[in-house]
């Protein structure tokens, strides 16, 4: 497993979703990668391939996620989100339409005060994610 020089990390667990959720944030970011995936192998606790444990970096910091082999009846929710601050607005707007699609609108895009252009979104995967236009 590859090391993490952060002390605090994002962890986190779906349900046999963790590679495409995984996917689909890097291919959103062009400073990111999937650093480690170890899967799940014949007779072990999750379903043989799944991630039993993956680290991955979006824009220079490092995430931790699972799929979980165990069913849990609790998900992600937005009292708990990535916030990005974006170089640009059309960064912002791209990154809005991409995790949007199969997600929900928490605060469409606006200006609400604290920041010329602002969006939250839950991607379709339930993780949720502020988008922020620095002014």
């Amino acid at each position: 497993m590859a090391a993490t020089s952060q002390k605090i990390t994002t962890f986190l667990m779906f349900e046999g979703q963790a590679e495409e959720a995984m996917a689909f944030y890097t291919s959103l970011f062009d400073d990111a990668e999937v650093l480690d995936i170890t899967r799940y192998g014949p007779g072990e606790p999750g379903p043989e391939g799944t991630v039993q444990h993956a680290v991955f970096s979006l824009a220079g910091q490092q995430l931790m996620c699972i799929d979980s082999p165990a069913k849990h009846d609790f998900g992600f929710t937005p009292a708990i989100s990535l916030f990005v601050q974006c170089d640009s607005e059309a960064e912002l707007d791209r990154l809005y339409e991409a995790l949007l699609e199969g997600g929900a609108a928490l605060m469409p895009l606006g200006s609400y005060g604290f920041s010329p252009k602002f969006g939250w979104v839950s991607d379709r995967f339930g993780v949720s994610w502020q988008l922020n236009l620095p002014a």
